[in-house]
């Protein structure tokens, strides 16, 4: 048995609420339910634009995608727009949780992280005004290490590298499948929150850790590895 010593953490969906967001997209397209089709296709872009290793940060692809939105619906975007998203994006609260399952993953002696897509700017304001930001050891992103947006292989090992530990010791959890394919592809160990609209993919590797919310996966985690901590 491998012995997981590291969680990693994605952040966005996963430890922050993406509805949160929602009221800009009511304002602009008078339809909440669009912010899951610009998230969406921001991750849909971000891998594109890996695979074609080609290198953009998260935030303007964010920025472009809005504009690929709005234009064929006549939608102008203003400047306030774009800073009202920002402020948005970067203040999303978390999970109710997430705070608890973060401690009871520390009290039972994991290190643990984030890697996120988004730069490291916008990442810490965002758990930082969610007030988890010092449950974390360090706090990784694409943005300074990789340059390659997940499930790029590279983005995980750097995050290994960095931490100067082996596949072995490393767990990351997500709630978006292709992420655990990414991590599990590394030789990672994966956990899958099935958020809204989340859910395994039968053709893929499984998680060896699923649940509703953070704390059904921390309590499988605690019960593989916790003990080997002490």
């Amino acid at each position: 048995m491998s012995k997981v010593r590291n969680i990693v953490f994605d952040c966005n969906e996963t430890l922050l609420d993406l509805t949160t967001v929602a009221p800009v997209f009511q304002r602009l397209f008078g339809e909440p339910g669009t912010v899951r089709l610009w998230f969406r296709q921001l991750i849909t872009y971000s891998q594109a634009l890996t695979i074609a290793d080609v290198y953009v940060p998260f935030t303007d692809i964010g920025g472009a995608v809005l504009d690929m939105i709005a234009t064929p619906r006549g939608v102008k975007i203003t400047a306030a727009d774009r800073q009202e998203l920002t402020d948005r994006f970067a203040t999303m609260p978390p999970y109710p949780d997430v705070p608890v399952g973060l401690r009871r993953l520390k009290a039972a002696g994991f290190h643990l992280f984030t890697l996120t897509d988004n730069t490291a700017a916008i990442s810490g304001r965002q758990l930082t005004h969610g007030g988890i930001v010092d449950l974390f050891d360090r706090r990784f992103s694409v943005d300074d290490t990789a340059k390659r947006h997940k499930p790029a292989p590279k983005a995980y090992a750097e995050v290994a590298r960095g931490l100067g530990a082996s596949t072995s010791e490393m767990c990351m959890i997500a709630c978006h499948t292709w992420d655990t394919i990414g991590v599990q592809a590394a030789g990672w160990e994966a956990g899958l929150i099935k958020r809204v609209n989340n859910d395994v993919l039968d053709t893929a590797a499984q998680p060896q850790y699923i649940g509703k919310d953070l704390n059904e996966v921390a309590d499988q985690i605690i019960a593989r590895h916790g003990s080997e901590h002490g």
